[in-house]
């Protein structure tokens, strides 16, 4: 398999060079046998699996958290589907429309096909390059865009972020608590108010703080560890003692922040008790389970089987697109209690709003 990552590339690479890179990086996936070689001759006879390409947001794979769930549905399709070539490019901070979709409409110039863009920034560039190429299938992560070839993968960000939020308010010794959020967009919202309305499910008059670090369309919110160490330390000054993060990026330092004052952190998208700086891991005790892994694989699948739907796929509490880690055992005592709350918003008991 060959992959590029053009976390270092900068926002203003120029076409050309892109399109370069992808073409000195082209063909199939590498053996690092003699071409010669009857190794080599059968091998490149063998059917090629479909070539994808991934464009990430920004922070990429290496962001110990959304990007990294991506990364792992990917990664997994790869063993277990056996795709051929791969392409993995990076959105940078600040950039503009355009060279979103001059990203993604050099996977697509290039073959790849089919092409997952992740991240509801991608919007406005999938609806149009996916026009332009009709016969090649998109997905797009977190977003709505409508087209014949764009499957949308959705999540009930909200369900998970109650059970959290529940988590939070039986484990706060203070009833105070906190909220930040990387940038304030309505798919960030969803985490607010789940979270929200799963503390004050537990304890009605709990205190939350709330912080967004950037407002649109400054996404850089989702990429300054400085920034959430920032935010979340002005919310255990306060008195918080578990901040819940939706950062992105910027969630390492607020793990920092909640290890410097021997405070508690939930971590959100993947299970960062596992994939954070093994510093700071010991004060994760619970993350909000997003399976962007799961999604990018069903969707790949979908592909290699000919299925591929165009529209909207939700992954919610009850398809088991959402959850709660249990790793360090930190809310071991307070699992039965959550798994309630998870089947009463499973019958339909308990509606958590995404608004």
């Amino acid at each position: 398999m060959l992959r590029i990552n053009a976390s270092k590339l900068a926002a203003t690479t120029a076409v050309g060079a892109m399109l370069m890179a992808l073409a000195a990086c082209g063909g199939g996936g590498s053996t690092g046998q003699d071409a010669a070689s009857p190794e080599a001759s059968a091998a490149s006879s063998a059917p090629a699996g479909p070539k994808v390409g991934l464009a990430y947001d920004i922070g990429g794979r290496g962001d110990q958290s959304f990007n990294d769930a991506a990364a792992a549905g990917l990664d997994k399709a790869n063993t277990e589907l056996k795709l051929g070539e791969i392409k993995e490019l990076e959105a940078g901070a600040g950039e503009t429309g355009a060279q979103k979709e001059q990203r993604l409409r050099l996977l697509a110039q290039s073959g790849f096909n089919p092409v997952i863009a992740v991240g509801f920034a991608y919007s406005e560039a999938i609806k149009k390059v996916a026009t332009e190429f009709p016969d090649t299938k998109f997905a797009i992560i977190d977003d709505a865009a409508e087209g014949p070839n764009i499957s949308n993968l959705l999540f009930a960000e909200n369900e998970g972020s109650f059970l959290v939020g529940a988590a939070a308010a039986l484990k706060s010794k203070k009833d105070h608590i906190g909220f930040v959020g990387g940038v304030q967009v309505p798919l960030i919202k969803k985490f607010e108010v789940g979270y929200t309305k799963g503390a004050q499910a537990v304890k009605p008059d709990i205190k939350i703080d709330v912080k967004y670090l950037t407002q649109p369309p400054d996404f850089g919110g989702f990429n300054d560890p400085a920034k959430g160490k920032t935010a979340a330390e002005g919310m255990f000054d306060s008195g918080a003692d578990v901040v819940y993060q939706a950062a992105g990026g910027s969630g390492g330092g607020v793990f920092e922040a909640a290890k410097a004052a021997g405070a508690m952190a939930i971590g959100v998208d993947s299970d960062q008790a596992l994939t954070a700086d093994e510093a700071v891991r010991g004060v994760i005790m619970t993350s909000m389970l997003k399976k962007v892994d799961v999604a990018v694989f069903d969707f790949l699948k979908s592909y290699t089987d000919n299925t591929v739907k165009a529209g909207q796929t939700i992954y919610d509490l009850k398809a088991g697109g959402v959850d709660f880690s249990t790793t360090g055992g930190q809310v071991d005592d307070i699992k039965n209690k959550l798994d309630e709350y998870k089947q009463d918003i499973v019958s339909g008991k308990i509606t958590v709003p995404a608004e």
